[in-house]
């Protein structure tokens, strides 16, 4: 496990947009995992400018998001699928036939999340998966005490995530979905390589607890410990509780 504390969000920004170039310039047709939520956002404006400015080809990857709220239709403001084409499908050149995310509104939620991970399968499986981290912990929406093998699954939200997103729903967690379709752990472990973002102070216990502490499924990116090619960028407040001697880059 590599990790790498920066100065600021812009810094881990751009340490991850290159990582990402640098897979897709070895890899045409990189497949690549996605997060939504505000920590991945600077990463994906670094893409786009690096499409628009130096040329970065999107047209051969194939992506696959973490998940999606259950009963948000795609067009809904705050779906996954909306969040992804407004902050970055939309400005890049990739093929929409080569993007994939949980469809939350499908009437058999088991059978989508069986058909999700044999498509996984089909593309060989993921070359490098994008993570942010919840304050409790978690990875994607594998709450704590979630199998650490578990597969893409349909999540029932805890009241910690569902305050944490109320943001995006203006400020009330009711509107708030109670389940979520989301990649499971064991899903998320089979990645070839994998990046985990973090920023800021509120999220400084998770990322010590998930780093420094045991590996638990009350904390399930601590099963992170357990890959081997694991690149964790934090700002340095998110970094703040380390106590490791972790490569600092300010």
């Amino acid at each position: 496990m590599k990790v790498f504390i920066v100065k600021d969000y812009d810094a881990m920004s751009k340490k991850a947009a290159k990582i990402v170039r640098d897979a897709i310039l070895r890899k045409p047709d990189l497949v690549l995992g996605l997060a939504t939520g505000s920590t991945p956002l600077g990463l994906y404006k670094e893409l786009i400018r690096m499409h628009k400015e130096e040329g970065l080809n999107f047209s051969k990857v194939i992506t696959f998001n973490l998940d999606e709220y259950v009963g948000l239709p795609k067009d809904h403001p705050e779906s996954y699928n909306r969040f992804m084409w407004d902050n970055l499908f939309n400005h890049i050149n990739i093929n929409p036939s080569n993007v994939h995310i949980p469809d939350g509104t499908v009437e058999d939620l088991e059978a989508f999340c069986k058909w999700y991970e044999e498509k996984i399968d089909e593309y060989g499986g993921i070359d490098l998966q994008i993570l942010g981290i919840g304050r409790d912990g978690h990875i994607a929406f594998n709450e704590p005490g979630t199998s650490l093998g578990s597969r893409t699954h349909i999540a029932k939200l805890t009241e910690v995530t569902r305050r944490d997103n109320a943001r995006f729903f203006d400020g009330d967690i009711e509107k708030v979905p109670k389940y979520a379709i989301t990649m499971g752990v064991g899903t998320i472990l089979e990645a070839k390589s994998i990046i985990l973002l973090a920023n800021g102070e509120a999220k400084a216990d998770a990322i010590k607890k998930a780093l420094e502490g045991p590996v638990t499924c009350l904390i399930t990116a601590s099963a992170l410990q357990l890959h081997p090619n694991v690149t964790i960028i934090v700002d340095k407040e998110a970094g703040s509780k380390l106590e490791l001697e972790w490569e600092r880059e300010y």
